[in-house]
C-alpha cells in the first residue's frame, strides 16, 4: 500500500479514533462510519468486477450507470472465461462493446478491460492452501494493485464476483496481504435451512478457489435471486434513453437469460443498494474441503461468523434504480 503522507495520515487516524475504530479485522471495522445498509460495506466502496460473458445478464450495465450515478467507483473490470462461457477472445469482444457504448454515452471514468483467462486452482496432495499453484492471471495483479492503490482501513476495494473465485483466490496466492485490503462480494451459491453451500451459479465451478476465499477473505455470498427479465421488459424498451447505450439495451434484452435463480447483478447491487439485502445474516465457513469436491465449503449460521450471507433481495429496488440512473444520460452523447 503507498504511504500516506503525514497530514493525511493524521486525518485518518484522528477519524479512526473519533468512531472508534481500533483496527480492520476479519470480522469488523470496515468503515469510517455505520454502513448504510446490512452490509459491512456500500455505495462509497470502490469496486473492481470480475465476470465472463457480458450478455447472460445486467452485472456490467448496473456497474457503469451506478458508478456514474453516486454509486461506486468502478475501478476496474477483468473478463476471464467459466465452463459455460470458455472463450477468452467472445468475452473480451462482448465486454469492449459494452465499454465502447457507454463511454460514447458520456459515461465519465469507464475503466479498461484485463483480459483474465485462466485454469481453476488445483488442491495439492498435501490440503495446505499456500502449497497451491498460482495462475499469475491477469485479474488477480488487477486485484492485488487497485488494493493497494485505493484501499483505507476504513473502506476497503470490493471484489464483486459474477463468476468463479478463481483470480481472487489467486491474488490471495500471489500477495495475502491482499486480503486485508479488500472485501469479497459474490453472486453465487444456494441457501439452506442452516446456512448455504457454495455451489450453483457460480460456486462449482472452482471448489479449492472457493476454500481459498472463505478462509483469508471478508466474504459476502449473495445467494439471493430475482427474475432479470423485469430489468428491462419489452413494453419499456421505448423509454431507453436515445443514445449508444440505450441502444445496446435495447439491442442486448433479448439475449439476457431467462433464469429465476441467478443473476450475477446482486452482487453489484448488494453493495450499491442499501435496500436491496433484506435478509442477511453471518455464516462461518468449513474448515476443510474434500479434494474431489464439486462445490464450495458449506456456510452454516453463526453469529460470530466470519462471512455474510444474503438470503434475501427485493429486485423492485433494482429495476427501480437502473431506470433512475438511464434517466439521468443524456439523450444524445455530449462533444
Amino acid at each position: 500500500m503507498k504511504a500516506l503522507s503525514s497530514s493525511r495520515a493524521s486525518d485518518v487516524v484522528a477519524l479512526a479514533l473519533a468512531l472508534g475504530i481500533t483496527g480492520c479485522s476479519q470480522t469488523r471495522n470496515l468503515g469510517s462510519s455505520s454502513p448504510h445498509g446490512l452490509l459491512p460495506v456500500d455505495e462509497r466502496n470502490p469496486i473492481v468486477l470480475l465476470n465472463d460473458g457480458v450478455y447472460d445478464n445486467w452485472q456490467g450495465e448496473y456497474a457503469l450507470l451506478l458508478a456514474n450515478s453516486g454509486g461506486s467507483r468502478l475501478a476496474g473490470i477483468a473478463v476471464g472465461t467459466s465452463p459455460n462461457l470458455p472463450e477468452i477472445k467472445t468475452n473480451m469482444e462482448g465486454w469492449s462493446l459494452l465499454v465502447e457504448k457507454a463511454r460514447a454515452s458520456g459515461l465519465s471514468d469507464v475503466p479498461e478491460l484485463t483480459e483474465s483467462p485462466s485454469a481453476k486452482l488445483v488442491q495439492p496432495s498435501n490440503g495446505e492452501i499456500g502449497a497451491t499453484t498460482p495462475n499469475g492471471s491477469g485479474g488477480a495483479h488487477l486485484i492485488v494493485e487497485l488494493s493497494r492503490e485505493l484501499s483505507l482501513p476504513y473502506r476497503p476495494l470490493v471484489v464483486v464476483t459474477g463468476g468463479r473465485l478463481t483470480d481472487v483466490a489467486d491474488a490471495y496466492l500471489l500477495d495475502p496481504t491482499v486480503a486485508e485490503r479488500t472485501v469479497v462480494v459474490s453472486s453465487l451459491g444456494t441457501t439452506t435451512d442452516t446456512g448455504a453451500v457454495m455451489m450453483a451459479p457460480n460456486g462449482e465451478m472452482d471448489p479449492w478457489a472457493d476454500f481459498i476465499v472463505t478462509q483469508h477473505f471478508r466474504f459476502v455470498q449473495v445467494s439471493a435471486f430475482y427474475d432479470q427479465l423485469m430489468d428491462v421488459p419489452a413494453s419499456r424498451l421505448s423509454e431507453l434513453p436515445a443514445n449508444p447505450l440505450g441502444q445496446w439495451i435495447s439491442d442486448k434484452q433479448s439475449k439476457v437469460w431467462s433464469l429465476q435463480k441467478a443473476a450475477d447483478q446482486v452482487a453489484v447491487l448488494a453493495v450499491n443498494l442499501p435496500t436491496f439485502a433484506v435478509e442477511v445474516e453471518r455464516v462461518s465457513a468449513a474448515a476443510t474441503i474434500a479434494a474431489d469436491a464439486n462445490a464450495g465449503p458449506e456456510l452454516q449460521t453463526s453469529p460470530d461468523g466470519a462471512a455474510w450471507l444474503v438470503r434475501k433481495c427485493d429486485g423492485t429496488k433494482a429495476a427501480e434504480r437502473l431506470w433512475q440512473a438511464l434517466a439521468e444520460l443524456p439523450a444524445s452523447p455530449g462533444p
